[in-house]
């Protein structure tokens, strides 16, 4: 072939759209919701520049840097309705497949679980202060939930860093791999004895297989570049490839490169806006490695690339300005329910069911709230932050309300069980009428405590109710029982007058005394009789024994001395101990009577001569007379008491001898 003097000049690169992955940014573990930050759009491709017919293939192109390769297109499952132990099956899951794919659902699981889980925090800080501990000594300790989460994110932390430790120990192989291609084509350029076809054949070898590795290290990718480029430059110049050859390789890029525009348009249709975009991204860099085509087609193909890729950036574009918006309608949202939840807690509630329908008032929001979608990541924590507050806040105020209720429903309750003691107590008694107004007094009183413990109430209740029904079916029964033998009682206290009518007494004084207590005893003896004939009775018995005494010349202080003196012998074992207290209530009572007496007789010393002062002075009179003829038979009783202590005495010492 005959060779060719023309200088060869530089083709200019193609001028391509930024190839850099404008990744969505991930919410740090640390953020409540989820929050997605759009990417810049990237500027659109200038037109591919047009090379002369006789200079080299274009540059090989320059490889798009980054520290990982974009994640590929995950599925987007929803896990706002998983509990922390789902999410931990989910994360299980996920550990068996590739480490590549699961980058953006290991997040949002694990900031889901985040969420979750500073609710089990909170909850046990609040039963630690509930129960009374101290919240400088809270200490919180992860459960096992919590536990093989970090297990199964450590796991995957691990995995991912071998990926990309292998990610870049592969590059660095990828960069041995080149440098050996870049020693092969020198190799090439260097020889003398290589036919044009086959040194073609071995350039295009080299150049396939340079196309075939992957990335290299960032910081050699420049060098290691010009060092190809320049090899490529010097091969064309030492071959001087004639136009025909030239052409024939332009036409395989333009194949190339029309490959490429139907796989971009394709990808128009792809319904994953990530996706579609990622692809178009491998496209971009495939277009890059291709060399310059015929130049009357260049700027052709150029525009047909440039169409799909814009549609594809457009279509992006309007994705992210959609999500734009639904994050600030979210913002508007979650303010309109911080308004509704400052104005439910700007009162402080008075009673327990105010306090119950806030709380409730204020649940119905943060289920509203959770249900609404994330806001932009710059106001995120702050609206999170202010929302919550005023629902700690609340809480925080309702703990201490209740706190005092406690203490005053404890009170109330040690108050109803000691009417419940009192009621307990007079259900036992007899003295239906005296107990009957006192179980009454207590059942107002219960009425005027105030309430208890809601799991106590009803016990206490019951427990107070049962004494009151207790004492009143015992009364009712015994009123029963007294109706049916009232008059039976009748009978017979009406047959004790007639006998007591009948009754010879003689002349014997002790045994007159002895049959008028039989008498009376008997009489007292006979229970209740209709209220309507107890008057009557208890009239004509008592006249027919005041006639008897007239008539036996018999008067009632002796009476009752007599009885008095029965009383003394009929006390048996007991006789000592009940002459001891009766002499300590005889001499209290002459005290007070005596007492009592000096007051009077000092009034009437003040009483001036006058009609009304008259009347009063009889009526004190009166009353100073009952009083010295009470504590003459009080020191009459007292002598017998003294009579009774002697002979005792006496027995006692001729029972000695």
């Amino acid at each position: 072939m005959m060779e060719e003097t023309n200088t060869l000049q530089n083709a200019p690169e193609e001028a391509l759209p930024n190839t850099e992955n404008a990744a969505a940014e991930v919410v740090t573990e640390n953020t409540p919701t989820d929050e997605v930050q759009a990417p810049v759009p990237q500027e659109e491709p200038a037109a591919e520049a047009v090379a002369p017919a006789e200079e080299a293939p274009a540059e090989a192109p320059t490889e798009a840097p980054a520290e990982e390769p974009e994640a590929e297109a995950e599925p987007e499952p929803d896990y706002s309705a998983c509990s922390r132990e789902e999410l931990v099956e989910a994360m299980k899951e996920l550990m068996g497949q590739d480490i590549k794919k699961i980058r953006n659902r290991v997040g949002a699981i694990r900031t889901r679980f985040n969420e979750l889980n500073r609710d089990v925090q909170n909850a046990a800080f609040e039963k630690f202060i509930a129960d009374g501990g101290n919240k400088d000594e809270y200490q919180y300790e992860n459960d096992a939930v919590a536990e093989e989460m970090h297990r199964l994110h450590d796991q995957y932390r691990a995995a991912r860093q071998k990926y990309l430790d292998d990610l870049e120990q592969q590059k660095k192989q990828n960069l041995e791999a080149k440098q050996a291609l870049i020693e092969e084509m020198r190799t090439l350029i260097d020889s003398e004895e290589e036919q044009v076809r086959t040194a073609m054949d071995k350039f295009n070898s080299i150049q396939e297989r340079w196309k075939a590795i992957g990335e290299v290290p960032r910081e050699q990718m420049n060098d290691l570049w010009q060092n190809y480029h320049f090899q490529i430059e010097q091969f064309f110049n030492k071959l001087k490839i004639n136009r025909e050859l030239r052409a024939l390789d332009q036409k395989r890029n333009l194949e190339e490169k029309i490959k490429l525009c139907e796989s971009a348009e394709e990808l128009i249709m792809e319904p994953s806006v990530t996706k579609a975009f990622k692809g178009l991204q491998d496209l971009r860099a495939r277009w890059k490695e291709i060399g310059p085509v015929p130049t009357e087609q260049n700027e052709d193909i150029w525009q047909r690339f440039c169409n799909a890729a814009n549609q594809i950036d457009e279509r992006r574009k309007e994705y992210y300005d959609q999500r734009k918006e639904e994050l600030d309608n979210n913002l508007l949202a979650k303010q309109a329910l911080i308004d509704k939840a400052a104005e439910l807690t700007e009162k402080r509630p008075e009673t327990t069911k105010e306090w119950n329908d806030t709380t409730n008032a204020l649940d119905e929001l943060l289920k509203v709230w959770k249900t609404i979608g994330p806001v932009p990541r710059e106001v995120n924590e702050e609206i999170w932050t202010k929302f919550k507050g005023m629902i700690d806040k609340h809480y925080s105020d309702k703990k201490e309300y209740f706190g005092s209720i406690r203490d005053e429903q404890e009170a109330n309750y040690q108050k109803k069980v000691d009417l419940c003691l009192k009621a307990e107590a007079i259900a036992k008694r007899e003295d239906w009428k005296h107990a009957t107004e006192e179980l009454l007094q207590l059942q107002q009183e219960w009425k005027s405590i105030g309430s208890t413990s809601r799991k106590v109430s009803e016990k206490v209740w019951q427990r107070f109710r049962k004494a009151c029904d207790e004492f009143f079916a015992k009364k009712g029964e015994f009123f029963a029982e007294r109706r049916s033998s009232e008059s039976e009682n009748l009978a017979a206290k009406e047959a004790i007058i007639a006998e007591l009518k009948a009754h010879q007494f003689g002349e014997n004084r002790e045994e007159n005394l002895s049959a008028i207590k039989e008498f009376q005893r008997r009489w007292a003896e006979v229970g209740f009789v209709p209220m309507a004939d107890k008057e009557r009775l208890q009239k004509e018995f008592r006249g027919e024994i005041d006639r008897i005494f007239e008539q036996l010349k018999i008067s009632a202080r002796e009476a009752e001395e007599t009885a008095y003196r029965e009383r003394i012998r009929n006390a048996g074992g007991d006789a000592r101990r009940f002459v001891n207290n009766e002499k300590q209530e005889l001499q209290e009572k002459i005290e007070k009577l005596r007492s009592d007496l000096a007051l009077w007789e000092n009034n009437l010393g003040f009483l001036a001569s006058s009609k009304q002062a008259d009347l009063l002075k009889q009526e004190f009179e009166k009353k100073m007379q009952s009083a010295r003829q009470q504590i003459a038979l009080m020191q009459a009783k007292l002598r017998i008491l003294h009579d009774a202590e002697k002979a005792e005495k006496e027995d006692n010492a001729k029972d000695a001898e």
